[in-house]
């Protein structure tokens, strides 16, 4: 393999709780490259304490990743190899990633992504509905668009699952009630595969009622049955 057809950059997906979720050849990669290009680096760097590896960190989040890209490909054009974490799961879904893969592919830079820990398959397997077809909605517009999509979603027949936070959750699942019917069925998660992990299955009404006598905290999976028409 010439130098040009190693591989400079990895996508490596890292525990969404358990520590031990993570694979032999993702502690590898993060052993071998030169930079970790972290969401954060304060949580990535206990991670790779709890390791045992010392490297080199940039953060790489939402808010830096428009300027700081066109810098690291040319890092990465001239040799350096780099590994791409988030917080939690695998970078690029619903986390920074896009943009780097990219300028990636357009610059022929060779990259690999491993697989890896995601919070939304456990929690579509947990619910219990229908994974033959589902659709991956991420987080719902904050404003803009909010109540189109929403609007979208209530003819929606396959499963659908969406990542949410915990001061927006009471919002979210009060809305799926006036748009898909509160007797619409709904399956919530919580730090999964942590030591408070939670799921609530049931209508829509059921669990809003359920969260609502709740302390609200941690991160949210929810999963929403398609409409069966």
């Amino acid at each position: 393999m010439s130098a040009d057809e190693e591989t400079r950059l990895y996508l490596v997906p890292t525990p969404i709780g358990n520590l031990e979720d993570i694979t032999l050849r993702a502690i590898r990669v993060l052993k071998e490259v030169d930079t970790v290009l972290a969401e954060d680096t304060r949580t990535s760097g206990k991670l790779l304490q709890h390791l045992g590896i010392d490297k080199r960190m940039h953060s790489h989040h939402l808010h830096n990743e428009h300027k700081a890209v066109a810098h690291l490909i040319e890092r990465l054009g001239k040799g350096e190899k780099m590994a791409l974490v988030s917080d939690a799961g695998t970078p690029g879904i619903s986390d920074p990633g896009f943009l780097l893969v990219r300028e990636c592919l357009r610059h022929n830079i060779k990259f690999e992504c491993l697989p890896g820990p995601t919070a939304f398959v456990p929690a579509l397997l947990k619910s219990g509905f229908s994974a033959e077809r589902f659709t991956f909605e991420g987080f719902l517009p904050q404003k803009k668009g909010r109540q189109t999509r929403l609007q979208q979603l209530a003819t929606e027949e396959r499963t659908m699952i969406f990542y949410e936070s915990p001061h927006r959750l009471l919002k979210t699942l009060t809305q799926f009630s006036e748009y898909l019917g509160p007797e619409r069925q709904v399956s919530v998660s919580r730090e999964l595969t942590k030591f408070f992990e939670e799921t609530i299955t049931g209508t829509l009404t059921e669990v809003l009622a359920a969260f609502e006598q709740k302390a609200i905290k941690g991160e949210f999976v929810i999963v929403v049955e398609g409409t069966d028409k």
